[in-house]
């Protein structure tokens, strides 16, 4: 038989056979194909669930991902039915027992429930229940099959130069926003109260099924669960695009910014080992065994508007941080207030997603249409506004810094770390105030009610000169644009630049104990800058401390010296 001819499901994941998770550049990689007879070859419509099945459907907020388990270092779906995708009932039957061992053990529910139900792992004697599992019940599981996954940490903190970039772009094959039923069954209908078995199922469901969950993957709309901690968060950027060019707004971006500040944070605390430690135990990992994190995300959306025009996003939702498992009380705070700190550094000092470093050009830079770069986040609940929102003028800058690291070392004493000043993770951007330099200004004239959309200088520095030298009768433009302190294409740069907010408190006129936001059109422009030796660098630190420039250095050793 023509080897050719074999479909790419049953080839072996090796060059020159099929390779699912490579991307190479050419219009057809195998993970397109792979892809195409899967979904040429299933059937129309998916396997129904028996008379004596009861079912319940479910809806998944973003992607769904479960590992068939075929092939080493390929996720791809477990394949039921008719060739639909399924998730198995083993599996659901795995999430039933453990969800309803932890309600028994909160007398929630009646002790026996789970022996009852599932059976005692001691005995021969089988539960009453059978788990059929779940498939789509919606006709459109065959959209945005492939899920291009973009793993950056090492590029975007811890590389030197980053014009050499090591690894790239890889495919998995995921469900987007399917609705999945799934049905349960008994061989005793007398002793099951149905209302019960789909609470236990439930309460499952709010830790996620399938895969890679902590990342946002397998959640599900309006679970019950009570979170760990919550935000309103509203905001703009470049959307993600696939390999089929299809547009979607990606969740995990949120959990990708959160694990990068940890990095940075904990970086400039302690060596490089006990940084990676830290970070793995809060968010999970593969680093010398697979590690399972505290800490998972689900974002529930409120609304979302893609624009195909242009390739963008507009969205607006709910963050929220649960934990994977219990903790001791002191712990648990603790945790609440890093995810917290982690959450507003995140928001004070850039954004989420792609071009977070940079503020969005469509809102601070008149005229510019070459293509779309940064994006624009903001509170969006009054409490947050009020309550969470941590930075209200320049004066706050450096106390909410030492606040966050403040914060990170009370987390690193209770797993048993302690700062190591003398010995800090090697990278980029590790967060030590020796390594980097936050600068700011007030965008905006109160007097001449000048708003600071209009009042944003910094932008325009990435794409023209600050400024202009005369030498020996030459005028000699001075830039960042295309040097190691602004990056390029396919090269990050070494500054950060955020027009933040600026949001004010007013009295509640029903309440005279409340406080309520009140919107201004001002900002606080940013900038954040982790110098290198480079000739640029000096020279726009140089200009940045010079009367030529508003910005004043607000934190790190320079605020408190001059260059020399």
């Amino acid at each position: 038989m023509d080897a050719s001819k074999v479909p790419l499901m049953f080839r072996a994941q090796i060059r020159g056979r099929c390779q699912l998770q490579y991307l190479p550049h050419r219009e057809d990689p195998d993970s397109v194909l792979w892809v195409d007879e899967w979904v040429d070859k299933a059937y129309p419509n998916g396997p129904e669930f028996g008379d004596e099945v009861q079912t319940k459907t479910y809806q998944v907020s973003w992607r769904f991902v479960t590992n068939g388990g075929q092939d080493e270092g390929v996720i791809r779906p477990v394949i039921g039915a008719y060739g639909w995708p399924f998730y198995p009932g083993s599996s659901m039957k795995g999430v039933f027992r453990q969800a309803g061992e932890t309600l028994e053990q909160k007398g929630v529910i009646p002790p026996g429930t789970i022996a009852l139900y599932c059976g005692k792992d001691d005995t021969l004697s089988p539960g009453v229940l059978r788990f059929h599992g779940g498939y789509p019940n919606n006709l459109n599981w065959t959209d945005q099959l492939i899920d291009v996954v973009h793993p950056q940490q090492n590029w975007q903190v811890e590389t030197e130069n980053t014009k050499n970039k090591q690894g790239g772009a890889f495919s998995q094959i995921s469900l987007y926003q399917p609705e999945l039923k799934f049905g349960i069954s008994t061989t005793d209908p007398e002793k099951v109260d149905w209302d019960l078995v789909w609470q236990i199922w439930e309460k499952g469901l709010t830790q996620g099924l399938g895969c890679r969950v902590s990342a946002g993957y397998g959640q599900f709309e309006h679970t019950k669960e009570k979170p760990l901690l919550s935000f309103h968060l509203k905001g703009q950027g470049p959307a993600s695009k696939s390999i089929d060019d299809s547009l979607e707004f990606r969740p995990n971006i949120f959990r990708a910014a959160l694990r990068g500040h940890a990095m940075r944070i904990f970086g400039g605390l302690t060596t490089e080992k006990n940084a990676r430690q830290i970070v793995q135990q809060l968010f999970g990992g593969i680093h010398q065994g697979t590690h399972w994190g505290l800490l998972q995300m689900n974002f529930q959306q409120k609304s979302l508007n893609i624009s195909q025009e242009n390739a963008t996003y507009r969205v607006e939702g709910k963050l929220v941080w649960s934990l994977t498992r219990s903790l001791p009380a002191d712990q648990s705070k603790a945790l609440k207030k890093l995810c917290q700190s982690l959450l507003q550094f995140a928001m004070v000092f850039g954004g989420f997603g792609k071009s977070w470093r940079r503020a969005d050009h469509r809102l601070f830079m008149e005229g510019y249409e070459d293509h779309i770069i940064g994006c624009h986040w903001q509170w969006a609940s009054d409490y947050d506004l009020v309550r969470t929102n941590p930075v209200r003028q320049l004066a706050d800058i450096a106390p909410f810094i030492e606040k966050v690291r403040e914060v990170a070392q009370t987390w690193m004493s209770l797993q048993g770390y302690h700062p190591t000043h003398n010995q800090l993770a090697p990278w980029r951007e590790s967060w030590h105030p020796d390594n980097v330099l936050v600068w700011g200004r007030f965008a905006g004239d109160v007097e001449s009610k000048v708003r600071g959309v209009e009042d944003c200088q910094a932008i325009s520095w990435l794409h023209e000169p600050y400024r202009y030298e005369y030498r020996q009768g030459q005028t000699i433009p001075l830039t960042i644009k295309g040097s190691t302190v602004a990056g390029g294409l396919n090269q990050i740069g070494r500054i950060w630049h955020r027009m933040y907010p600026i949001v004010t408190r007013k009295r509640d006129p029903n309440d005279e104990a409340n406080r309520l936001p009140k919107i201004t059109p001002f900002y606080l422009e940013l900038l954040t800058l982790f110098p290198d030796d480079s000739k640029d660098c000096k020279k726009f630190i140089q200009f940045l401390q010079s009367e030529q420039s508003d910005f004043e250095c607000l934190w790190g050793i320079m605020s408190n010296q001059s260059l020399v």
